[in-house]
Parts: C-alpha cells; structure tokens; sequence
C-alpha cells in the first residue's frame, strides 16, 4: 500500500517484532509496495535484514470474512507454503519465518497480524510487466511442478465462485440512490451505472461456466492463485513465487489464466504435464479476476475511505476493470 496504516505504528511493529519473533529492530524502512498489506524493510541490531508484512485481518476476504477467520486462513495458507517448500522441496516457494511459538503468522492484537521473510536479493516486477517467451515458459515449468506436488494437509480449498459477489449485487440494486461514504462514493456509482449491463452480463457469463467447471469434475490441484509478475521475483537460481496467502486446492487453470491467454501457455503446459486445460475454465478464471477486483472497489468506495493516494489507485483500479469487463473477448 501506498500510505502507511492508520492506527499501526513503527512502535508497534517494533514491539511486535521483539515479543513474536525476538527481533530487535535497529531500522525500519516502510515500502509502498503492493495493494492489500503493508510492507517494511527491517534490520536487527545484529545486521540481519528481514521483509516484514503487516495485515489488516478485518481487511483480508480471500482468507476468511472476519478477523479470526482470517487469521486461521492465512495460518493455514503459509503453512501450506512453508510445508511445499521444506517436504515438497519446491525451492522456489518463498515461505515465512516461523514466529517464537511457531506460527508462520503473529496475531498481534486480534486485528493486526505479523509475517516475517529473510529478505532476499532479487529482480522485482510489477503486475503489468510483460514477460518474454522464455521467462513465461521457466514460471509455467514452475507451475507445473507445483500442480504435480501433493498437497499438504493443510492445504485450503479454493471455490471458483465470484469473490465478493454479494459486493457486487448489494450495489447494483442500490444504484438509484446516492453514494455518500467519501469522496468516490458518488463517481464510483455513476460509473458503475454507465457499465451496468455489462456488469450484469459477465456474471451470468460467470454462473455459466461455474457450473461448466463443476460438472466438469477436473482433478484439482495446489494452485498459488495469483503467479503475476508482481509477485515474482528473479533471483540468481531462477524465479521465486511469493505472496501465498491466495493458496488454495483448485483446478490448474486458475493459475494458468493469470500467465497469459497466449496458445502457447496452453501448448507448453500441456506439454510439460500432459493435461490439456479445459477452455471454459481459462475463461472462468479470466473473468472471475476481474469481477472479483470489481467486488473488491466496489466494498472500498461504497464505505468510509480516505482521500489519499492508495484510494486514488483503487479509482483507476474501478474504471480500468469496468471497461475490461465490457470489453472482454468473446
């Protein structure tokens, strides 16, 4: 994120770093990086360097709808992570460090909770880079080892619903009257009135090939769930995979989406492990990004929200995925 999170200090992540995982922070550097969590650079008084996630668990729905289950989702996806990295030997997994007691995430105060990663020096990117051929091929090589590995126990299992789809019915039917929560409340209504019907084409569409997908019955598989560029990072030994909170047991394609619509990331996947990926769940998968980063902007500006840069982002954010859904191939 952009701006620093209200009601969560430098002191208090300090305090949480020494009691969680005996860390005594000599320096902390806040990184606006990302769209979701909160991320800083740490080094202990011993020269150590860490990478440190702060998450807002009343503000983390692809783990649970309240903070508690939040919590025990992304308990249960850093887990998963930390177990295909260490028995499934899956070295490009970037999992955390445990906390003293031995959880891969700190609850801080019920509210806030607390990741800590060896900070690694890698090539970074961001969700729009474009990658080459050969560096699409080496992630869809790294994808196809995670799909064969077995799943830990742990392991969450992904619903290819619509995320925060009652997000997006609870504003369709509330378009006729204003939207008085912060400043993009109202522009944000109008917009979504102008798209209205395509709005409501896509998730029909969606419905469709959920139910495709389901009857279908396709072998599910570990799946990251979100494998951009964004959260890839090239170190000297290949590509390396973070932000796994998004976990989940599902089919292939819901990774295979996010890679590219490219023939050949289905050609050089189905050549790597011999499943040919079924075109109504790349489809489904495609969509359903959108709709639910829709659900997603929608929840923003239909409530309270401040003025600032990272709401800024999330306004492109709305009109960018409105007109893509209006836009979406055929």
């Amino acid at each position: 994120m952009e701006n620093r999170p209200a009601g969560f200090t430098d002191d208090d992540l300090r305090a949480g770093l020494r009691r969680h995982h005996g860390i005594e922070a000599s320096a902390l550097r806040y990184r606006a990086v990302g769209f979701g969590d909160y991320h800083w650079e740490a080094t202990g008084t011993d020269g150590r360097q860490w990478f440190v996630k702060v998450s807002d668990l009343a503000d983390k729905p692809q783990c649970g709808d309240t903070p508690a289950t939040a919590l025990a989702g992304y308990r249960a996806a850093l887990r998963t992570a930390t177990e295909l990295r260490d028995a499934g030997g899956l070295e490009f997994v970037v999992a955390p460090r445990p906390s003293l007691d031995g959880e891969p995430v700190a609850d801080l105060d019920g509210r806030w909770a607390l990741t800590v990663f060896d900070r690694i020096d890698a090539a970074t990117f961001d969700f729009y880079t474009e990658l080459p051929a050969t560096d699409r091929d080496d992630v869809l090589t790294l994808l196809a080892r995670l799909h064969e590995a077995p799943p830990p126990a742990s392991t969450p299992s992904h619903s290819p619903e619509v995320g925060d789809r009652k997000e997006i019915e609870d504003a369709l039917a509330e378009l006729g009257t204003p939207w008085t929560a912060g400043r993009f409340s109202e522009p944000a209504r109008e917009a979504l009135t102008t798209y209205v019907a395509a709005v409501r084409a896509r998730l029909a569409e969606a419905d469709e090939l959920i139910g495709r997908v389901h009857a279908a019955g396709r072998p599910r598989v570990v799946t990251h769930g979100e494998p951009h560029p964004g959260n890839l990072l090239r170190r000297d030994d290949g590509f390396a995979l973070v932000d796994w909170d998004t976990v989940g047991l599902g089919v292939p394609e819901r990774d295979l989406a996010v890679v590219g619509s490219d023939p050949d990331v289905v050609e050089g996947y189905a050549g790597l492990t011999g499943v040919v990926p079924d075109p109504a769940a790349l489809r489904l998968y495609r969509l359903r990004w959108r709709l639910t980063d829709l659900g997603e902007f929608l929840l923003w500006f239909r409530g309270p929200h401040a003025d600032d840069g990272d709401s800024v982002t999330a306004w492109d954010g709305l009109r960018q995925t409105l007109a893509d859904l209006e836009d979406f191939p055929g």
